[in-house]
C-alpha cells in the first residue's frame, strides 16, 4: 500500500473531502484531506504527494491563487474542481497551470479516470521536456534552461515561467517552425481534446507572449497562423 499514489484533497467541504478520500481509498490510492491553504501548506512540508485535488471556491485563499502559487514553485499535477457551469473558473484554472478540471457536481468514476490519466501522462517518458532534460536551448534571443525553467534574454533579462507557460513553450520549441492547431497543442500541453469553444490554449498563448515578445501587440516569436494555430518563428539550438 505504500507504494500506492498519494493524492492530496483540498476542499473546505468536509462532506466531499471524507468522500472523495474513501472513493480514492477504496480504489487503491493514499488520501489526505485537507480544508484550507494553510493546512495544505503544512501536509506540502510534511510529504509528498503524486496529485493534488483542488477545490476553487474555498475561504481564504481560493484555488486558483493555490495553483498560479504551486505551479510557479513545482511540478505536482493539478485536478481542479470547478462549479458547475463556471467555465471562466475552468479555463483560468487551465491557464495558471491546473492538468485538467471536473465540474461540481461529478461522478466520482471520472473523478478516478481523470486522475489516471493525469499520472499516467506523467509517468510517460515521452512526457514534455523528457527528451530535453538537462539542455539549455536557445531561440530568437532567449536561452531556457529545461532543468529549473529559467529564461534568460541577452540583454539579461530573467523570466520565471510557471508550469503551464514551460509546458506550452517546450512543446514549441520541439517543433520550431511548424504549425500547430488548437487541438493539437491542447493535447500535446494537457493532454486532454478540446472542448467546444475552448480557448485556453489562446490565452495560455497570450500570456507566454507577455513574458518573451518584446512588443507583445505584434509578436515576432510566436506567431498566429490564420485558419491554422500558432508556430515558432524562430530556429532553435542547444547551448553548449
Amino acid at each position: 500500500m505504500s507504494e500506492a499514489p498519494h493524492i492530496l484533497i483540498v476542499d473546505d467541504h468536509r462532506d466531499i473531502r471524507d468522500a472523495v478520500g474513501r472513493y480514492l481509498q477504496k480504489n487503491g490510492f493514499r488520501s489526505t484531506a485537507v480544508r484550507d491553504a494553510i493546512d495544505m501548506d503544512r501536509a506540502l512540508k510534511a510529504g509528498r504527494f503524486d496529485l493534488i485535488v483542488l477545490d476553487v471556491m474555498m475561504p481564504g485563499e481560493d484555488g486558483l491563487s493555490i495553483c498560479r502559487r504551486l505551479s510557479a514553485e513545482g511540478s505536482t499535477p493539478i485536478l481542479m474542481l470547478t462549479a458547475l457551469g463556471d467555465e471562466t473558473d475552468r479555463i483560468v484554472g487551465l491557464e495558471v497551470g491546473a492538468d485538467d478540471y471536473l465540474p461540481k457536481p461529478f461522478n466520482p468514476r471520472e473523478l478516478l479516470a481523470r486522475i489516471k490519466a493525469i499520472l499516467r501522462r506523467m509517468q510517460r517518458p515521452e512526457s514534455v521536456a523528457a527528451g530535453l532534460s538537462g539542455q539549455k536551448l536557445r531561440f530568437a534571443d532567449w536561452v531556457v534552461d529545461t532543468d529549473t525553467r529559467r529564461l534568460m534574454r541577452d540583454d539579461g533579462t530573467e523570466v520565471l515561467l510557471t508550469s503551464a507557460d514551460f509546458k506550452l513553450l517546450v512543446v514549441l520549441l520541439e517543433r520550431p517552425r511548424f504549425v500547430l492547431s488548437r487541438d493539437q497543442l491542447l493535447d500535446l500541453t494537457a493532454g486532454r481534446e478540446a472542448q467546444a469553444f475552448d480557448r485556453s490554449i489562446d490565452n495560455q498563448i497570450s500570456r507566454l507572449r507577455q513574458k518573451i515578445e518584446r512588443d507583445p501587440a505584434r509578436p515576432a516569436i510566436i506567431t498566429t497562423i490564420r485558419g491554422g494555430g500558432y508556430a515558432l518563428a524562430a530556429d532553435v539550438s542547444v547551448v553548449p
